[in-house]
């Protein structure tokens, strides 16, 4: 996994070695595990073709642009895996949101505030 900063990668770009700066209210997260398959509480894996209606997926940020104000490098976002852009950035499959797309953010830094729900 890379390297990151609030604003920017520490990686080089595909092929021109250049750093990465997220941009606006770009940003850049990685899904964790295989996109489609989960698992249930219990441990049971469900494949994707068993998935009913709209599901969100949960995804670790890597960099944020400027001026994103609701999430850091670190946070989990709880986001709809069909309204995004995919990059490939020196192998890892990596997509690029804006700050409006993403419905939830989970973070240890976030325990102190009260909003009433918990995911």
């Amino acid at each position: 996994m890379p390297t990151v900063s609030k604003s920017e990668t520490k990686h080089d770009g595909p092929s021109d070695g250049l750093p990465i700066k997220m941009l606006n209210d770009r940003i850049l997260v990685s899904i964790d595990g295989p996109e489609g398959e989960r698992r249930s509480t219990g441990g049971i894996l469900i494949p994707a073709t068993a998935q009913v209606g709209k599901r969100l997926t949960w995804a670790e940020v890597f960099a944020t642009g400027p001026n994103v104000r609701s999430m850091e490098p670190g946070d989990r976002v709880l986001f709809n895996p069909e309204d995004r852009y995919e990059v490939e950035v020196r192998g890892c499959e990596y997509i690029i949101l804006r700050e409006r797309d993403v419905h939830a953010v989970a973070a240890p830094r976030l325990e102190g505030v009260s909003t009433g729900l918990y995911l």
